[in-house]
């Protein structure tokens, strides 16, 4: 697996429509986590047959690929679903530093970096490596799937999609070509904080407790 990605849709693109989305938290000192889940149609137990020889999604096969000095691998897990005929695969990690996600082989060309931007600023990057679509693929039927949740107030971005400090990037292969970079311009919270305005939710929650535990007194 020179990047999971690419690996995936080469083997598996003429067999069934695949799909993979990544969820990635990260916060402000570049530690964080991740959740990748891919998954792809099987049509018959010959197809899962030759799946499974292929490692994909055995996890040993899996753990291998993800196993780095830099990164905790909290859980593998596969598992098929009879209800649409497809085949899972999950993998939960840590990570010390984002830019340790580069020493894993399965993310091999994703080219993570986190690096200083303008005053107290951050630029986070991610590539997206382009795959071939060839032997009649239409790469318009499958997609890739990039969440990113920003521990910081977000400046810039070039997501597909935003929900307050969540990021999202979806494409279908012919939307990537040569290649695709996402990338966000954020200023970090200070080390791991909760957002002010959780404190300010508290603040109101516990206003309308003391309103009613007075009014009911009262009464």
């Amino acid at each position: 697996m020179r990047n999971i990605i690419a690996f995936i849709i080469m083997i598996f693109a003429f067999q069934g429509c695949l799909n993979y989305e990544q969820k990635v938290l990260i916060y402000p000192d570049g530690t964080g986590n991740m959740e990748i889940h891919y998954w792809m149609y099987v049509p018959d137990s010959a197809a899962a047959k030759s799946i499974f020889n292929l490692g994909i999604f055995v996890p040993d096969s899996i753990r291998n690929e993800f196993s780095s000095p830099f990164v905790k691998i909290n859980d593998i897990s596969t598992y098929t679903d009879s209800t649409d005929s497809t085949i899972h695969s999950v993998i939960k990690i840590e990570f010390s530093s984002i830019d340790s996600l580069n020493t894993i082989k399965a993310f091999a060309q994703s080219e993570f970096s986190l690096k200083d931007g303008a005053a107290n600023q951050k630029i986070f990057s991610q590539f997206i490596p382009p795959v071939t679509t060839g032997f009649g693929i239409d790469g318009s039927k499958f997609f890739v799937k990039y969440v990113y949740e920003i521990r910081g107030d977000i400046i810039t971005h070039n997501a597909t999609s935003q929900t307050k400090n969540i990021l999202t990037w979806q494409y279908n292969l012919s939307e990537i070509g040569r290649g695709k970079t996402i990338s966000v311009t954020f200023k970090p919270y200070k080390l791991k904080e909760t957002p002010n305005w959780i404190y300010y939710l508290a603040g109101l929650v516990l206003l309308v407790v003391i309103f009613y535990l007075f009014r009911k007194k009262k009464d």
